[in-house]
């Protein structure tokens, strides 16, 4: 009989903190996300459309410097050291203001970058708010990225994927 008091004591404990150690996990795959959401396509044809545009104009640069080398390579005979030199130094000075080109549109903090962050940051926010709304309804502690790189994700069981919920959250129907 000494040890009913303790069984009890033992099985309330059990019973109140239980549901307080069991926290519900999730993920989804954003890069499943975002390839569903309409305004995706539309922000990936704009940076399409400007890559292309600045593509051009870089192989315009490109293309230029080697013509100045075969204009170079032809004239070469003709030409006296001095006026040899400072067409070398011209081609350089255009290799340079090319290479400055590329760097100032395609480098780290490029404005390529910084186009894709301008478009993509509004439906980003769509997209968290709507993750958080669904975080809330279904009670979720962590909810993973799938598609973030590195995830550490290695297996993922398909009940526990969340992002539909996101899509439907979005108003963005399957359409396969």
């Amino acid at each position: 009989m000494n040890y009913l008091p303790k069984i009890v004591l033992l099985l309330l404990f059990v019973l109140f903190t239980g549901p307080l150690a069991a926290q519900k996990l999730g993920y989804i795959d954003s890069e499943y996300i975002l390839n569903k959401h309409p305004d995706y396509k539309i922000v990936e044809q704009e940076l399409a459309k400007l890559s292309t545009e600045w593509k051009n104009e870089a192989q315009s640069l490109d293309k230029e410097i080697k013509e100045m080398y075969v204009q170079l390579k032809a004239e070469e005979v003709l030409l006296t050291e001095e006026m040899y030199h400072q067409k070398i130094a011209a081609i350089k000075q255009k290799e340079k203001e090319s290479q400055e080109f590329n760097s100032r549109i395609f480098g780290i903090n490029g404005q390529y970058f910084q186009k894709q962050a301008e478009l993509l940051q509004p439906l980003q926010s769509k997209i968290y708010d709507a993750i958080e709304r669904v975080s809330r309804k279904n009670n979720l502690a962590i909810l993973f990225d799938k598609a973030s790189v590195p995830s550490g994700i290695i297996y993922t069981d398909p009940r526990h994927d969340y992002s539909e919920f996101v899509l439907e959250e979005l108003g963005i129907e399957d359409n396969n």
